[in-house]
């Protein structure tokens, strides 16, 4: 994406290190950590399983608190925040999607959606008119009044992004959100998710095991054994979601 000017460092994290306690041992999950994303920036971030990708968006979402180093969204310093104050930060500020939906089951799909607008002080009012716009944007506004048990995978995704784009955050996090998509649907999800960022201008990160997928962000960080190394440039070209696709209309995931 071309830049027209200095950014505002958005996201900042600095010798971030987090451990855990393993018997009569500690694990080093992260290591010395220090990166900044842009806001309104689409980042991805790559690595092998257990290399701390998961570690690090909890630590970023206030989900835990790094062992040393600091972190910040905005102009807040998410890690001195006691538990109360990061609930409160997370619910205000941060979207989720993950990789199985976590949908509520006893929910229709407009309450799902609605719920975290409501749960950040909107009126009911307002929070229904988000909703509605954004199962219009992502094509459900037909299945508003179902079950989540009633839709497939790909509708369920949908109605995740929704949810975490409901209540205005200027961040979304989104945790392998094609990872539990067939390779067509998942290229839908993915193209819905990172235009509605886009038209938003959301700061989005992306965890991903796909070269493909993180072909298609602004930048990409990769973690390898706890601590960031420079991407790859074979492993990680820059491509569009076009390119992707194939002359099948298939985007290549893995």
């Amino acid at each position: 994406m071309a830049s027209n000017g200095p950014k505002e460092k958005f996201i900042r994290f600095e010798n971030v290190t987090k451990q855990f306690q393993e018997g009569e041992r500690q694990r080093i999950v992260l290591s010395q950590l220090s990166a900044s994303i842009d806001a309104g920036e689409f980042v991805a971030m790559v690595g092998r399983s257990g290399s701390g990708k998961s570690t690090l968006l909890n630590l970023l979402a206030g989900l835990d608190q790094p062992t040393a180093g600091e972190i910040w969204i905005g102009d807040t310093r998410v890690s001195a925040l006691n538990d109360r104050d990061r609930t409160l930060f997370r619910r205000d500020h941060i979207g989720f999607v993950f990789q199985f939906f976590i949908l509520i089951p006893t929910l229709t799909v407009r309450e799902n959606v609605l719920l975290t607008a409501e749960l950040s002080g909107w009126s009911a009012r307002d929070a229904r008119a988000q909703a509605q716009r954004l199962l219009d944007a992502v094509g459900l506004l037909d299945r508003a009044n179902v079950f989540p048990d009633k839709l497939s995978g790909g509708e369920q995704q949908r109605v995740a992004m929704a949810r975490a784009l409901c209540a205005d955050p200027p961040v979304i996090l989104a945790d392998e959100p094609t990872g539990n998509l067939d390779a067509d649907t998942g290229a839908q999800v993915l193209d819905l998710l990172t235009r509605l960022a886009r038209e938003r201008g959301k700061t989005l990160l992306l965890v991903t095991h796909s070269p493909d997928v993180a072909a298609l962000a602004d930048r990409t960080l990769r973690l390898d054994h706890g601590k960031l190394v420079p991407p790859s440039s074979p492993e990680f070209p820059q491509r569009n979601l076009e390119e992707l696709r194939g002359t099948q209309g298939n985007l290549r995931l893995r």
